[in-house]
């Protein structure tokens, strides 16, 4: 809104600093997190009032979690709330790149939010079935990638090779589909302990901020060899806004966590990754920058497979982090190392912009 304002006012005066994504970025980092911190406290109380008893607690994970029994769920709603309101305040509101991202963020948060409720107003961790769960998803997702492929075609570009890419025609939008779930649902699944998923989503959205600004600008797109999407640069914006919202949260959520994210928030954090990273051709990349909940995700799937063909568990618990928990460790601690493992692969990542 205040970039077209700007723009009305022919960019004079102070007006010009607006127009630089890298202003408008920080002022969207800064407006989502001022924000949440302000009206967490209320939000919060808020949730706890509505919903009574919380989120339901599962009886046979760790038993240490069943001290967090009665705190609320949903926290979600107050990252969203206040990206939405810096994104909408500092973007280019014509960005198409924008617009996709955001429709996947908040289709996610909607599906998110029926299963929350399903949860808390049942008092069951069951939620809504996930066969119509995945359903709305890629639905959602089938429309963000033909938005946004519709605007930079349909290739599909390796790391670490200069220019290299495979043209996947249609089926391109069918992948995008799955970078989008599968990153959506990843996300879902780390968020099983105090600030688990939330500093990763931070540190993801940290290097997504990079990267996008990258591609965005010709001369630095091709300096190194990776592809150029002209108007990618804007979701620097909505990356900004992501990381501050992520760290307003963050406040609450540290443990002792006073609020916890919940599907709406996680699965809306993710898809919104995923389509970052569609946006700006970086899907490989998203695996390498996310690789915590890539780990976290195949930790389940292993679970399930063999223990359907073997009756044995792979691990003691299933996401890994409750494994870690099953070992001895304590909550911060798996909690702070996970983090640690989180940044460690987003600068992998990011090496990837010059190794080429």
């Amino acid at each position: 809104m205040f970039y077209l304002l700007a723009e009305w006012f022919d960019f004079e005066g102070p007006f010009n600093l607006l127009r630089y994504q890298s202003v408008r970025s920080g002022a969207a980092v800064a407006t989502a997190l001022l924000l949440g911190l302000i009206i967490g406290p209320r939000f919060i109380l808020m949730l706890r009032m509505r919903q009574g008893k919380g989120q339901p607690i599962r009886l046979d994970g760790p038993q240490t979690h069943l001290a967090k029994v009665g705190t609320p769920t949903m926290g979600g709603l107050l990252i969203l709330s206040s990206m939405a309101v810096a994104v909408l305040l500092w973007m280019d509101l014509r960005n198409i790149y924008v617009w996709a991202c955001l429709f996947v963020t908040f289709g996610f948060a909607i599906i998110g939010f029926l299963d929350d409720y399903d949860k808390v107003s049942k008092s069951s961790h069951k939620g809504v079935p996930g066969r119509v769960r995945l359903l709305a998803e890629f639905a959602v997702a089938g429309v963000a990638a033909w938005l946004i492929t519709d605007q930079n075609g349909t290739h599909l570009y390796l790391p670490f090779l200069s220019g290299v890419s495979i043209d996947l025609g249609w089926f391109y939008i069918v992948f995008a589909m799955f970078v989008m779930v599968g990153a959506g649902n990843a996300v879902n699944l780390t968020d099983g302990l105090d600030g688990l998923a939330t500093m990763p989503v931070v540190i993801a959205a940290v290097a997504f901020f990079i990267i996008v600004y990258l591609v965005g600008n010709a001369i630095y797109a091709n300096y190194l060899g990776i592809p150029h999407v002209p108007g990618a640069g804007e979701l620097t914006i909505l990356c900004g806004a992501i990381i501050g919202a992520g760290l307003a949260f963050l406040w609450y959520n540290a443990p002792p966590a006073a609020v916890f994210m919940g599907d709406t928030g996680s699965l809306a954090l993710g898809g919104a990754l995923g389509a970052l990273a569609v946006s700006v051709h970086h899907e490989l990349v998203l695996g390498v920058v996310g690789g915590l909940f890539v780990i976290e995700a195949l930790s389940v799937i292993i679970q399930v497979f063999f223990f359907k063909r073997t009756g044995k568990r792979v691990f003691k618990m299933a996401p890994i982090h409750h494994h870690f928990e099953q070992l001895g460790w304590s909550e911060p601690t798996v909690v702070i190392r996970f983090w640690i493992v989180s940044l460690v692969l987003a600068l992998a990542g990011l090496s990837t912009l010059k190794l080429r």
